[in-house]
């Protein structure tokens, strides 16, 4: 579940975030967008705590945030293992293989076994197409499976919401259409081979495709002056 109320957020005299009101609920999607520097990102950046406000309150997760309180580093720790952010930039780890990307995070934030965390990370990425290719470095896998690894290593750290910077921008139309079944399956709660169940995850993405909200059965939350309209 996610609920933002009268979020302001500006950097100097600049207002980025004016007045936001949403609401997403658990297992759904919602697609952001609006013309480039409308704060798209900041507001994923406001709902993982890697970006203080203004004014307002974000609930998300299980983790409420309001203006003017920093949250302790654990606390921080704990919100972002539960909504999980999947950057554009990807920032996978150039000298680690896949599963390798997956455990790391389980392994030193949550001291997860060294075992349980590679029988976790392979279950994860035959969830996303990856199985054969776990021991694949970034620099071997194509655009869409590095995705997919951002994906799985998310995932990893058990995420309740998924937030995503611009997912399908750098992909051909073949693995665009590939990572749009994922995103599906993914919030859906797909079943993890040597998982057990996933629950439904609750997906925020912000995309300057509009067909994407249309591909994905999303909603769409629309950016422009600050102001959000929610469709």
């Amino acid at each position: 579940m996610i609920r933002i109320r009268a979020l302001h957020k500006s950097f100097g005299e600049r207002v980025v975030l004016d007045g936001v009101d949403a609401e997403a609920e658990p297992g759904s999607i919602v697609t952001v967008v609006g013309p480039s520097g409308c704060g798209k990102s900041t507001l994923l950046r406001c709902l993982n705590g890697l970006e203080a406000f203004d004014r307002g309150r974000i609930e998300v997760g299980g983790f409420t945030l309001d203006a003017g309180s920093r949250p302790s580093s654990g606390e921080l720790t704990r919100l972002r293992a539960t909504v999980g952010m999947v950057f554009q930039e990807l920032h996978l780890f150039p000298h680690l293989s896949a599963v390798d990307n997956v455990t790391l995070a389980p392994r030193v934030v949550r001291s997860v076994s060294k075992g349980d965390a590679e029988r976790q990370a392979h279950a994860l990425l035959e969830l996303v197409g990856l199985a054969e290719r776990a021991a694949a470095k970034p620099a071997e896998l194509s655009g869409g499976q590095r995705q997919r690894v951002a994906i799985a290593r998310a995932l990893a750290q058990g995420a309740r919401v998924l937030l995503l910077d611009e997912p399908t921008s750098a992909l051909d139309p073949a693995l665009r259409s590939g990572v749009c079944r994922l995103l599906n399956d993914v919030a859906r709660g797909a079943p993890m081979n040597g998982g057990g169940d996933a629950q439904p995850i609750t997906l925020v993405i912000v995309t300057h495709d509009h067909s994407l909200a249309g591909e994905l059965g999303a909603r769409t939350w629309a950016l422009a002056d600050g102001r959000l309209s929610a469709g």
